[in-house]
């Protein structure tokens, strides 16, 4: 193919857009196991007024053309939360999506990387979309099946491409399957003698309440993740928002409190994997789509384990056991067959050990890439 004909521009004007949030569907075309994603809340994800991650991100959307025919995009991103609470200099790409085209692929990368240079950062990380608390990471091995919800998806040769521009593994994250949901008896005598010891209860959320036990959640996830690889802690109003995008699909069953002595020391938000239903609507949630919502999210088969955290304190008490349990035993009283543990980092040993003495398989691998700039 003709590099001279590739033109990367910045993202301008409502045509610009359109074509940059259509784009997968000509990537994607015939692939079984993407997932669209909703046209509407793309938008809102990158309306930079009003996403409340722009309340502390800058960021920059270009879109490569051949002969005026949208074929790649990119998504240039500066954290500023990230970079204060690291102490480093990083720039980010992501909703990086690409023809199979590596010249494509070059030229939105370079103009990812100059403007992350130009705003005075010294290395380019990614993919972010918009940071790890959305979506990251490309994926590496699985490719077998779909993704559950808020998990990534991509074609194989984004990885060569990522690999042959110069980039340089930075971390990977690893997803567990426990294929069947069922609770495991022979830890139930454990659990009640963790309950004892430790005088902890486990509660649903309230969802009378629901914005106190969102603060809750807020407070349980900074404290349990702040030493994590690449964590930024979430603003109010970022969890607001992941939570009242959520909510309609939540089952309060499986949101989870630990308290000991009445005091929330844990939680674990295990979610219904709503792609099973986002992949019969095409993008769009008109009022057939709305019919097929309430078709299909009754025969949701798998759940993902989204947030499992304690305060640092409790972590080797034997809660995330009896958090785990009961977890597992509503899932399974609610019908649900399966779950995803996902993510981890690949090198938290502790939970990745956990999650493979309850029973889960590594059956995917994502790639998070790095080079200096």
């Amino acid at each position: 193919m003709n590099r001279e004909k590739i033109s990367v521009h910045r993202v301008e004007g409502k045509r610009d857009l359109n074509d940059f949030l259509r784009l997968p569907w000509k990537v994607y075309d015939g692939d079984l196991y993407w997932v669209p994603p909703l046209l509407k809340e793309m938008k809102f994800k990158l309306n930079r007024l009003k996403h409340p991650f722009f309340e502390h991100a800058e960021m920059e959307l270009f879109l490569a053309r051949r002969d005026s025919e949208p074929v790649g995009r990119i998504a240039a991103i500066i954290d500023f939360n990230h970079n204060k609470f690291h102490q480093e200099n990083t720039g980010f790409f992501g909703l990086f999506e690409c023809v199979r085209d590596y010249n494509v692929a070059e030229s939105l990368l370079t103009a990812a990387k100059k403007w992350c240079r130009k705003n005075g950062m010294n290395l380019l990380r990614g993919p972010m979309n918009l940071s790890m608390n959305d979506e990251c990471a490309f994926l590496l091995e699985g490719f077998d099946s779909s993704p559950v919800i808020m998990m990534p998806y991509n074609p194989k040769y984004y990885l060569e491409f990522m690999e042959r521009y110069g980039f340089r593994k930075a971390k990977d994250l690893y997803a567990f399957l426990k294929s069947e949901v069922g609770v495991l008896e022979r830890i139930a005598r454990l659990v009640e003698r963790v309950k004892k010891k430790e005088n902890v209860v486990v509660r649903p959320i309230n969802m009378k309440k629901f914005e106190q036990e969102v603060a809750l959640i807020k407070d349980i996830y900074n404290s349990s993740w702040e030493m994590n690889w690449g964590f930024v802690p979430m603003t109010d109003a970022e969890m607001d928002l992941m939570a009242k995008e959520l909510k309609p699909i939540a089952e309060p069953e499986l949101v989870l409190f630990a308290e000991v002595n009445g005091e929330p020391v844990g939680v674990s938000v295990t979610i219904p994997d709503f792609n099973q239903v986002l992949k019969r609507l095409n993008g769009r949630l008109g009022p057939v789509g709305i019919l097929k919502l309430i078709y299909y999210r009754r025969k949701i088969t798998g759940l993902r384990a989204l947030i499992f955290g304690l305060k640092k304190e409790y972590r080797r008490t034997g809660i995330n056991t009896v958090l785990y349990y009961e977890t597992e035993k509503a899932g399974a009283k609610l019908g649900y067959r399966w779950c995803e543990m996902s993510w981890n980092l690949e090198d938290n040993d502790l939970i990745n050990r956990f999650d493979e003495a309850i029973g889960g398989k590594l059956y995917k691998k994502y790639r998070i890439y790095e080079i200096e700039i």
